[in-house]
């Protein structure tokens, strides 16, 4: 017989081996190479499945015919972990009335002054002054947070939003390159510039920049349309939390008849407050492909995530205001 240690053999002892590791706190703990069965302690694991540890590059390469099939398998079951796990909100709660911000962008609004995200009842709520009279807000228009008075003209707008970019504000520095991207508010028109401020924006956390150069990868707005990449952006800003992007792969996930999977999704998304997502399950739920429990327990979530946003100052200013609406 030869000297090598079968294969499929290492496999499986290296298998326990790392249950073993994962329990133990020692560092002299040994593993075994999956392709030439020497032992060591700085082995390093196979990147994709995490299944199998090398000595070397050239254990892992020679290795990898017999390795390829169940390391694709597993690597792909990784990664289903990691996109269909429920993602926190993407935002924080409001920082005045300390309730959950609302999904859609009409019902919050971002201060450039402070860089808080104030939600609509907060915003529109009357204002008193120090001797405790009520100020008409039309006249005051200032900052409900910390009563700075809005920008007068374009030109002061434009050097707050540029002061909260040097400042690393992740959302200004979003709606920079969503104001590059369309040219609106006195930026000029550059997709270049768009995308670097929308990575960055990504970086910092703000996922809904992800969801932005998805689009613009599946459109061919300002680069080359990729389906790939529209596609990993996309995932990118679901797992971030981004409700937009979550609903995209479910509507990507059924126009290919993977109801599955697009189930998943818009169940994530309908927890996070979209509304179209819970439409889209109600077409499920008509055309066979999802059950009536699915249905019902969407519905669940809904009503789950309307709880956690409304109250009477925001009814009252959806009712005053259409552009306040927030579910």
């Amino acid at each position: 017989m030869s000297d090598k240690i079968c294969n499929d053999g290492v496999c499986e002892v290296n298998d326990k081996l790392n249950n073993i590791n994962m329990s133990s706190t020692k560092d002299n703990t040994k593993s075994i190479c999956a392709n030439c069965g020497k032992e060591g302690s700085k082995l390093k694991s196979c990147t994709a499945c995490k299944l199998v540890k090398y000595c070397n590059r050239e254990c892992q390469i020679a290795h990898r015919p017999q390795h390829k099939k169940v390391c694709k398998k597993r690597a792909a079951e990784l990664h289903d972990e990691k996109l269909f796990k429920q993602p926190p909100p993407e935002l924080d709660d409001c920082p005045i009335c300390f309730l959950r911000l609302p999904c859609l962008d009409t019902g919050r609004k971002y201060m450039s002054c402070c860089g808080k995200t104030i939600c609509s009842g907060c915003d529109c709520a009357p204002r008193y002054d120090n001797q405790g009279n009520k100020v008409d807000i039309n006249k005051q228009n200032e900052c409900p947070f910390c009563r700075v008075v809005a920008p007068k003209s374009e030109e002061e707008a434009r050097k707050r939003i540029k002061l909260r970019v040097d400042m690393k504000d992740a959302r200004a520095i979003f709606n920079g390159g969503c104001y590059y991207s369309e040219g609106l508010n006195g930026f000029p028109q550059d997709y270049a510039k768009a995308l670097e401020l929308l990575h960055q924006a990504g970086e910092l956390g703000q996922a809904t920049a992800y969801n932005i150069i998805g689009y613009a990868y599946s459109n061919g707005q300002g680069v080359e349309v990729d389906e790939k990449k529209a596609e990993y952006y996309y995932q990118l800003a679901a797992i971030g939390g981004c409700t937009q992007a979550r609903h995209n792969l479910g509507i990507r996930e059924d126009n290919v008849g993977n109801f599955d999977r697009a189930l998943r999704h818009y169940m994530i998304a309908v927890r996070n407050g979209f509304n179209e997502s819970l439409k889209e399950i109600k077409d499920l739920y008509s055309n066979g492909f999802a059950s009536k429990d699915n249905y019902m327990k969407a519905l669940q979530l809904y009503q789950e995530y309307l709880g956690e946003i409304k109250s009477d100052k925001r009814d009252k200013a959806a009712a005053a205001h259409e552009s306040c609406q927030y579910y």
